[in-house]
């Protein structure tokens, strides 16, 4: 697992790397683009979908926001699109005790009429490893789709607390047997700066 772990971690690294550095490099402009960290529980509902197992997760995910486009509409539907590229950390705490690291890619739009109090809505998904040993699930490498409505509140200091309700699922997409997905709903919290 340790070397898994640290094949994981330099990759992501590199992956990190390329869409923070190279839009630097390129000089698109990245002086609005934000850093953030979520933390918050994450379970599975058995029945929902073919979801059987009820899988429950502590995650931490640290976030880059790049803002792709600003000032679009007008009134309360006024806003930014941003893509955000997440490395989540879901420590699996039942029916098993590991990891499930990823990566993800998101698209969201960010409702910008209220100075203080910002609703969002993205989506997206990516790669998932899964160090845990949970019945149904027959891969260790698998996909993850997610959509999600947060709230981000600014503080005095400029930097923004944030609040989210995710869906999210995990499977194989029957690339190997069995296949049971994942589908949980996550509660997170985080700062953004």
């Amino acid at each position: 697992m340790k070397y898994t772990l640290r094949k994981w971690a330099v990759g992501m690294s590199g992956v990190l790397w390329f869409f923070v550095a190279v839009p630097a490099a390129l000089g698109w402009d990245t002086s609005q683009d934000m850093w953030s960290l979520n933390v918050g529980y994450g379970q599975s509902i058995p029945g929902w979908g073919q979801t059987s197992q009820r899988v429950q997760t502590i995650d931490i995910v640290p976030r880059y926001t790049h803002l792709t486009i600003d000032n679009l509409g007008a009134g309360w539907l006024k806003g930014r699109y941003s893509t955000l590229i997440e490395l989540p950390v879901h420590i699996v705490t039942e029916p098993d005790s590991s990891l499930m690291l990823g990566l993800n890619a998101l698209a969201s739009y960010t409702f910008t009429a209220d100075e203080d109090w910002q609703p969002y809505i993205f989506g997206g998904g990516g790669p998932v490893y899964s160090f845990a040993d949970i019945p149904g699930m027959g891969a260790d490498w698998n996909g993850n789709y997610q959509f999600a409505l947060g709230l981000a509140h600014r503080l005095d200091s400029g930097t923004w607390l944030l609040f989210e309700l995710r869906y999210h699922h995990i499977s194989n997409a029957g690339a190997e047997m069995p296949n049971d997905p994942l589908n949980s709903v996550q509660f997170l919290a985080g700062f953004s700066f």
